[in-house]
């Protein structure tokens, strides 16, 4: 493999290590065993390959110290326990990506390192994408969809337009696990070093860096092909920056991108990297004979596949990937004895060790001019680190969760005592509820508590992310207003805000809620007394929600549970809905002009389900509330009920029919899963 690269194939081919240095002797070197911890395998979700190699790779890193990834696609509860054999099949990075694919409060709790994915190597700026017909009811219920609905990932993260976002969100799941580092996952571009260093700054813990060269069965082959640059660009102008703004002592930096050997570890360490992510390497090692079918359903080997006959096919065992990772950091301690090197920490950012390897006869790589690459990180001051030293201080001492909630709920966090009690809130006050919610999900897991056992009232304006990762058992009730992200990731708690009481405004003109609440929502219910801002609801999976009118990109991406909108939508409304259901009051006469046609069909309200459905809805709403809309539409059902449109994905309406004709009891489990329920 080693030729290969020198073959000119990767950036750096055109590098050698320097010789001739006072090497010492191999077991000085910093063991094999400690090298290990720094790998991690790539973010391959379950879905995009097989549950046995998902598990695979899991027991491997963890039996080393290592780390795996879930990807984007969640991971089955049953994981999170060991098995009686010690073994542990576990994923310790949970990735929170665009989609928000079975990203819960128990999802995110079970986690030693959380990573949002900004961007992928092979495929910078775009979303993933798994086909329905490798959606089955397991993958399904594991990302809180319907079997056989393709999922469609967003290309952006709904809740990042900024930086000022970005640390929000770092802010966010800092809370909603604050045992858990927080990854960034950038690509390798022109600027990232300028891009990190905000990054640093927005406190995330770790940064990655990710290179061209990887590969992934959910991108378009011309991404793969033409899209990103070289990690090797990447992670030197990264670890150049933060070093020259006295950044790099705060984070860890990790690359990925087609590392295969101890020398291509070597030399990323020497660029600046500290920790090394492997994903196609493991994958070979486990059986993967390259097939380029990872779309298709039809890996004839059992990896990249959920099909049962051919998952008979996988032969890899854990053992296989571990004998790989102690080859290359073997390999790696070889190179570093000769360098006179003994620990990993001492080689970062080296450069000194590299030089362009002149041997290399290609007429292109006479134009190549590497010593911006090269160049050693410039200092402020003589005393800045080149490696990550110190933690990031991320303030969650200060929050109201630490200071207040939960000393006030300690009680029924433990024991379950049903408990009520009224605080005062302000804007400062951001991700209200989170870390709350994190406590409850350590004590009860994924079900979390009766219903309404923790009931708190809040009195005036929060802060961003109200109500983040709130678990069932939870009320979270707001008599005032609140910023963007209300119920990002609600995990089955319940959301009510409305007005003061002593307010005189119409609630159905008037923004109660900011943008993107409700985003990546799994279960829970959501009532707004106001207009709630844009993107609403986007990427729902499960969460009952009523608002009386909302911005443009309403339900964009939505693929389960309910949405009741009693008044005006924005634009693009409905836009990329593969499941749920929403209802829409349409008096005016607006929302097909609104609402994107390509995946959802407007129907009228005629079964009494549906009938049924919504008004047990509003009622709720009416009683939680107190909405004037809501009451009068209640006192005018027969009249009102007219103007309502049913929004029904025709994928999601195909995929319920098909669930119909099966046996009852196996119907209804599945049934139950996409209505959202946990």
């Amino acid at each position: 493999m080693n030729e290969d690269t020198h073959k000119a194939c990767f950036l750096r081919g055109l590098l050698k290590i320097k010789t001739g240095l006072a090497a010492i002797p191999l077991d000085q070197v910093e063991p094999a065993a400690e090298i290990v911890k720094r790998f991690c395998t790539g973010a391959m979700s379950y879905g995009s390959i097989s549950a046995d190699a998902h598990e695979s790779l899991a027991i491997a890193m963890n039996r080393i110290g290592g780390k795996s990834n879930t990807g984007e696609g969640g991971e089955d509860y049953k994981r999170f326990a060991p098995e009686p054999n010690g073994d542990w099949k576990r994923s310790a990075i949970k990735q929170v990506a665009s989609g928000r694919f079975g990203v819960s409060s128990w999802y995110l709790t079970n986690a030693d390192e959380l990573q949002i994915k900004i961007a992928q190597g092979a495929k910078p700026g775009e979303g993933g994408e798994l086909p329905g017909h490798k959606v089955d009811k397991i993958i399904a219920a594991t990302r809180h969809s319907t079997p056989g609905v393709g999922l469609i990932s967003p290309p952006p993260h709904h809740d990042i337009y900024s930086i000022e976002d970005l640390a929000q969100l770092i802010f966010d799941l800092k809370n909603a696990n604050p045992s858990a580092r927080v990854s960034v996952k950038l690509v390798s571009e022109v600027g990232v070093g300028t891009i990190a260093a905000g990054v640093a700054k927005g406190h995330a813990d770790n940064i990655t860096i990710a290179g061209t060269e990887g590969g992934t069965g959910a991108s378009p082959l011309t991404s793969i092909k033409y899209a990103g640059l070289p990690w090797e660009l990447g992670i030197a102008e990264t670890h150049q920056t933060l070093v020259m703004n006295d950044l790099r002592s705060r984070v860890r930096l990790q690359t990925d991108g087609q590392l295969k050997t101890g020398r291509d570890i070597a030399i990323a360490c020497m660029l600046g990297a500290e920790e090394f992510g492997f994903a196609t390497a493991p994958l070979i090692v486990m059986g993967c004979i390259m097939m380029r079918k990872c779309h298709l359903n039809t890996c004839p080997v059992g990896i990249a596949t959920q099909d049962p006959e051919l998952r008979k096919k996988f032969n890899g065992q854990p053992e296989h990937v571990i004998n790989y990772f102690f080859m290359v950091a073997e390999e790696c301690r070889e190179i570093m004895a000769s360098l006179g090197v003994r620990t990993m920490n001492e080689l970062v950012g080296r450069v000194d060790l590299l030089e362009t390897d002149d041997a290399v006869q290609h007429w292109k790589a006479k134009g190549v001019d590497l010593s911006a690459m090269l160049a050693p990180a410039p200092k402020p001051r003589p005393d800045v680190q080149t490696y990550c030293q110190i933690k990031q201080k991320h303030g969650l001492e200060y929050t109201l969760d630490q200071t207040t909630l939960i000393p006030a709920c300690r009680d029924a966090i433990d024991n379950g005592t049903k408990l009520r009690k009224e605080f005062r809130i302000v804007n400062t006050d951001r991700a209200t509820g989170t870390t709350l919610s994190h406590e409850v999900s350590k004590r009860w897991k994924a079900d979390g508590l009766p219903d309404d056992t923790i009931h708190l009232k809040f009195t005036g304006h929060a802060g961003q992310s109200f109500g983040a990762w709130a678990v069932h058992g939870v009320t979270l009730e707001l008599e005032g207003d609140s910023n963007d992200y209300v119920g990002k990731g609600l995990s089955g708690a319940r959301v009510i805000i409305y007005p003061p009481k002593a307010a005189t405004f119409e609630t159905d003109k008037n923004i109660i809620i900011g943008n993107v609440a409700l985003y990546g929502a799994i279960a829970g219910e959501a009532y707004f007394n106001g207009v709630a801002a844009e993107r609403f609801c986007v990427r729902n999976s499960g969460a009952e929600a009523v608002v009386e009118g909302c911005g443009d990109h309403g339900l964009e991406y939505m693929t389960g549970g309910r949405a009741v909108v009693l008044g005006p939508t924005g634009r693009n409304f409905a836009a990329g809905m593969s499941g749920g259901i929403a209802y829409v009051y349409d008096p005016q006469v607006q929302l097909k002009a609104n609402c994107n046609p390509e995946m959802v069909e407007l129907e009228k309200l005629e079964a009494e389900a549906d009938i049924a459905d919504l008004k047990r809805l509003i009622t709720n709403h009416a009683n939680y509330t107190g909405s004037a809309v809501a009451k009068r539409i209640l006192a005018n059902w027969a009249t009102e009920l007219k103007h309502f449109h049913k929004v029904m994905p025709v994928d999601y309406k195909r995929a319920l029919a098909e669930m119909a004709k099966e046996p009852p009891a196996k119907a209804g489990k599945v049934v139950a899963t996409a209505a959202g329920q946990v």
